[in-house]
């Protein structure tokens, strides 16, 4: 670790992973007083993801405390293609980013977080990624001396956290009549619900991901979801969070026999589903997995006090019959004043690559969901 001190002010660096390890009872207080985060950036979802898919050596980690006490943090690490980077931990697997800032002491946080990443990135852009309109990177961004650059991200579907008969009352003619039908047909079917327990994790981890597996056969799955090293990122991760109370496995039965599972995240006042299996043959029973799914987190997050239910990634047109707010995650891009060339490259290296995604989705239309897959969700889903 290095330090620099401003009056009672400490900005560190932690590179150790074995350091951050040690942060976990500490930065869990720091995340449950900022508002803005999210699931992703919780000690148990990033400490997990290190040990899945981390390198050595990489771990950039600031940290910022006053009087001994953590306010501020940024979870980066740095990689080297297409060149030195400082990039979020969490990689594609998490849906957004943001710094941690002590509500009470943002302003202290904030300014420390900047001038201690200012002196981490000397020779490095610094490339955040999936970043609310809301989040608190945006203090971050608007607090930067040198160069910056602000572009969009993927696109976010969101609804208000209320039980989902409150939703299906706002909508109006053949709409809302269709989601009526579609749930009087899941209650008479009479689906169990059941929630996990932390002890019951690693069995429901492996369910939902041999259902996910079953569901996307034949039509694309997402590889990543097949590895052992994500199925054991989430069970250590989620393991955690249900205990803690910022996850929730549910498991789906119809006559004693599981058929669906659901996991969903959720911190401060947002709560999204992150991914779902379901057997394929609730299709045949004219089943709308995507309308048992929701009902069943918009009820968790409402009964939690969350405010927003969030869809996560991904502009599917399923997701447009609850008549959502469509919010776009930001790209920021951040570098010192003498380093605005390599911001600028990097901002051309992205337009290249976004280019080239959309002709592959021009081209070859089944491919248009594809970046919603690679993270997850039903309903919410991928």
């Amino acid at each position: 670790m290095t330090a620099d001190r401003a009056g009672s002010l400490t900005v560190t660096l932690c590179r150790d992973f074995r350091e951050f390890g040690a942060l976990a009872g500490e930065w869990d207080a720091l995340h449950r007083r900022c508002a803005t985060a999210t699931p992703f950036q919780s000690h148990a979802w990033l400490h997990s993801w290190w040990i899945s898919y981390g390198q050595e050596g990489r771990l950039r980690v600031l940290l910022v405390r006053r009087s001994g006490r953590l306010i501020g943090a940024a979870p980066l690490m740095l990689v080297h293609r297409p060149m030195p980077l400082l990039v979020p931990m969490g990689g594609a697997i998490s849906d957004f980013f943001d710094i941690l800032v002590d509500e009470e002491e943002a302003g202290y946080a904030v300014g420390a977080l900047q001038r201690g990443l200012d002196r981490a990135a000397r020779h490095t852009v610094v490339d955040l990624r999936e970043v609310r309109p809301d989040a608190s990177a945006q203090l971050l961004f608007g607090r930067w001396p040198g160069a910056r650059s602000r572009l969009t991200d993927s696109t976010c579907m969101e609804l208000p956290a209320r039980p989902l008969g409150d939703l299906v009352g706002r909508l109006t003619g053949s709409r809302g009549q269709r989601l009526r039908a579609k749930l009087r047909r899941i209650e008479a079917l009479d689906v169990e619900a059941r929630k996990i327990t932390q002890d019951g994790v690693p069995a429901a981890i492996g369910t939902l991901l041999r259902l996910h597996e079953l569901q996307w056969r034949d039509r694309g799955v997402n590889p990543e979801h097949l590895r052992a090293r994500f199925s054991d990122h989430l069970v250590r991760s989620v393991g955690r969070m249900v205990s803690d109370g910022s996850a929730a496995v549910t498991e789906f039965r119809m006559g004693g026999e599981v058929v669906a599972a659901n996991l969903t995240l959720q911190s401060g006042q947002l709560a999204g589903g992150y991914m779902y299996g379901a057997d394929p043959g609730l299709r045949d029973r004219k089943v709308d997995v995507s309308t048992m799914l929701l009902r069943e987190v918009s009820q968790q997050a409402s009964d939690t006090g969350r405010e927003v239910l969030s869809l996560l990634r991904g502009a599917e047109q399923y997701k447009n019959h609850w008549q959502p707010v469509t919010v776009v995650n930001q790209r920021l891009l951040l570098a010192r004043p003498g380093l605005e060339p390599l911001l600028r490259l990097r901002e051309s290296q992205v337009a290249v690559r976004e280019r080239a995604v959309e002709t592959v989705k021009t081209r070859f239309p089944a491919a248009r969901d594809w970046h919603g897959r690679l993270t997850t969700l039903p309903v919410i889903g991928r």
